[in-house]
């Protein structure tokens, strides 16, 4: 039995379908998804203005939260800044999932591997990867 599954998004298309895949999960278990993200520190852009990924983190996990409400899953949300993997996993652990859901495609990074890919070594729970290409 799933008491928490978590779900990893950057709110790219192929991380929906890991989304839809928690989703299903939940519906059929009967159990609340934790909607994770990750961000990078925020920049000034060439005009001055203070962007920060942040703000587009936060609009991922709202989307998200829509979506799960709509589909009538009990569903929270978490985000954290740092390296995509390690915020995830730590995420993943402080919310006490025992499933933590990740798309094969992710971020690429030229010294370690993909997120999805350390995900899935570093996880201290079950990790389900969903095929999204």
């Amino acid at each position: 039995m799933l008491s928490t599954i978590a779900v990893a998004t950057d709110g790219s298309d192929t991380a929906q379908r890991a989304v839809e895949a928690a989703f299903d999960l939940a519906e059929h278990y009967d159990a609340p998804v934790v909607v994770l993200t990750a961000y990078a520190p925020g920049r000034h852009d060439s005009i001055g203005w203070h962007a920060t990924e942040a703000t587009q983190a936060e609009r991922v996990l709202a989307d998200a939260s829509e979506a799960a409400e709509a589909r009538g899953v009990r569903c929270s949300t978490a985000m954290r800044e740092g390296d995509p993997a390690d915020a995830i996993v730590a995420l993943a652990v402080e919310r006490g999932a025992d499933l933590l859901v990740v798309g094969n495609k992710g971020m690429e990074r030229r010294l370690r591997g993909s997120v999805p890919d350390t995900i899935s070594h570093r996880a201290q729970c079950s990790v389900f990867v969903v095929k999204t290409s």
